[in-house]
């Protein structure tokens, strides 16, 4: 009799694990609507509608600068195949990492992690946030500028409520996500729309001689790139989220193959629809090229334009924030961030102390205001991690035979993104030296102080440290760590 009741405890012990362990781990919530959304929301942000003045002022002409932004579709492109290939191959979230992890061990996937945690994706996600501030502040400070404290509090406050809503709720972050997404397709929709009209109506004058006093030095053309690809940044954001999309072997790719074309062919249409209105000289004059375009064509509606690349720039701030909390959760995971940093809320299923604290350093970097230059100079350190991965890509196909690949790019596009990719890291510094390029590989290379510390040698006095810390915060926050490892 005592033995049945011991196996019956038994049993109900093993049930009550098997709940816990669907219910603390991250949900499938992420669709092929959805994937497709992450990409081109997080893609369209701020850029396209700020920056085709960067490139123009670089080309020096219009038909060079529509070739670059092509160019930089199809280089995206090709970056994020070679990602489908990698996420389908290994499953799991966290983008890079992963990756790294298992092409070249420990320390490169730990570099990458310490640089896009404490600079690279909080410093992106404040400065989205502030050129939001930036637009919804022009609307009440018209014909001056806005406070700069008043800027800030309100770019603050944006990071507060997209933490918030990621932090509750996956589902929730995903609708926001769509929402914004579809607002800022209509402002596209509107650019382009209006952009077709004034070119049927034979505005091609800017179109003409379109090549004529073309800069062709390979400086120029680099930084031309550089910042075409700023504006494609986030191609790659769905590999954060792997362990969360439904059928990942069919939806990678194929948000990647319509996503990406689809923002492509949107930058081309836009820079023709600017090109129909403004001249090129009268394009790099401006501050803000959408705002110009709107005053010219869509006057008296011409709030309009603001209002909605506000929308679009929140919308860039929600798909980072959805994708980045995800790469502090798995370096929480593997033990290379605090522990806590990798437990899922109980009642919410989100990883919300690694948004919590992803939110945290993006408010610190709003604090001193101008951080442009400092994102600018890391956006090398960016293309270096992406060469790195795909190179692992290129030594896995040797190394590790074994893995199942259900996508399976050919060996020629994965190469061509590592020589751009080489191209693009050394051009900036060759062509303009500066010391700021020394700085970012010192602090790169500063991680592994912390490394070394606190994950290869494991200090007792910092365990002791950092146990009553994860204990009390586990309590606070009512978070658990995942019961299992993703497959």
């Amino acid at each position: 009799m005592e033995e049945t009741s011991l196996r019956g405890r038994r049993g109900d012990e093993k049930s009550t694990h098997s709940t816990e362990l669907k219910t603390t781990s991250l949900q499938k919530e992420v669709g092929l609507l959805s994937g497709i959304c992450i990409i081109v929301g997080t893609i369209i942000g701020s850029g396209i509608f700020i920056s085709p003045k960067s490139v123009l002022a670089n080309t020096e002409s219009v038909g060079p600068c529509l070739i670059i932004w092509a160019a930089c579709g199809i280089l995206a492109t090709l970056g994020a195949l070679c990602f489908a290939e990698l996420g389908t191959m290994i499953t799991k979230s966290g983008g890079e990492y992963p990756y790294l992890m298992e092409a070249f061990g420990p320390i490169p996937a730990y570099l990458f992690s310490w640089t896009s945690l404490m600079v690279m994706k909080p410093s992106s996600f404040a400065i989205i946030c502030l050129s939001f501030s930036e637009y919804v502040c022009a609307a009440f400070y018209s014909g001056c500028k806005p406070p700069a404290v008043v800027v800030k509090l309100l770019a603050a406050a944006a990071i507060l409520f997209i933490t918030t809503v990621n932090a509750l709720s996956v589902r929730l972050g995903s609708y926001v996500q769509n929402v914004f997404t579809a607002a800022k397709m209509v402002i596209v929709a509107i650019i382009i729309i209006s952009g077709l009209v004034f070119l049927a109506q034979g505005n091609v004058k800017n179109f003409q001689n379109s090549f004529e006093g073309t800069q062709t030095s390979v400086g120029a053309i680099s930084l031309a790139f550089y910042n075409g690809l700023w504006a494609y940044d986030g191609w790659n954001q769905l590999n954060y989220i792997t362990e969360e999309l439904r059928n990942p072997y069919r939806n990678l790719p194929m948000a990647i193959v319509i996503g990406i074309p689809l923002v492509t062919v949107c930058y081309i249409l836009m820079n023709i629809a600017y090109f129909t209105v403004m001249t090129p000289t009268e394009l790099l004059q401006s501050q803000a090229v959408a705002v110009t375009f709107g005053d010219r064509v869509l006057y008296p509606a011409s709030w309009v334009v603001p209002l909605f690349v506000a929308f679009s720039t929140i919308g860039a701030a929600n798909g980072t924030c959805f994708t980045a909390g995800r790469l502090i959760y798995v370096a929480g995971r593997e033990g290379h961030m605090l522990k806590v940093l990798s437990y899922i809320s109980v009642k919410r299923l989100t990883p919300a102390p690694a948004l919590i604290f992803y939110g945290i350093i993006a408010i610190i970097y709003i604090i001193p205001g101008d951080i442009n230059s400092l994102v600018n100079y890391f956006s090398f350190a960016a293309w270096l991690f992406y060469g790195m991965t795909i190179l692992g890509l290129v030594v896995m196909r040797f190394t590790r035979k074994d893995l199942e690949r259900p996508i399976k790019v050919p060996l020629f596009i994965p190469i061509i993104v590592i020589l751009v990719s080489l191209f693009l890291i050394l051009a900036p510094i060759i062509s303009e030296p500066a010391w700021e390029y020394l700085y970012c590989v010192l602090f790169i290379l500063s991680g592994l102080i912390f490394y070394f510390l606190f994950v290869y040698y494991k200090f007792g006095w910092a365990q002791r440290i950092s146990r009553p810390v994860t204990k009390y915060l586990q309590m606070l926050m009512e978070v658990v760590p995942p019961e299992k490892d993703p497959e």
